[in-house]
């Protein structure tokens, strides 16, 4: 059945986010430092707030995961 491994890849890149996550926890806590100083008191996160800490954080993620896949 072709749809079992669809399930059994997602559930595999789902068993590597956290190791993939970990290589990039500089740019995960200077993102998350970001959203939480433009959503401080009672101002509301607005889109690109944060796009530059956000794409910086993407960019870490996804060259993690070219190297996890070689």
């Amino acid at each position: 059945m072709s749809g079992s491994n669809a399930w059994s890849r997602s559930r595999e890149k789902m068993r590597l986010f956290p190791e993939l996550f970990a290589q990039c926890a500089g740019e995960g806590a200077t993102y998350g430092k970001c959203v939480a100083a433009t959503s401080t008191g009672r101002q509301e996160l607005k889109k690109d707030m944060c796009a530059k800490e956000f794409e910086a954080l993407k960019t870490c993620f996804t060259n993690a995961a070219k190297k996890k896949a070689k």
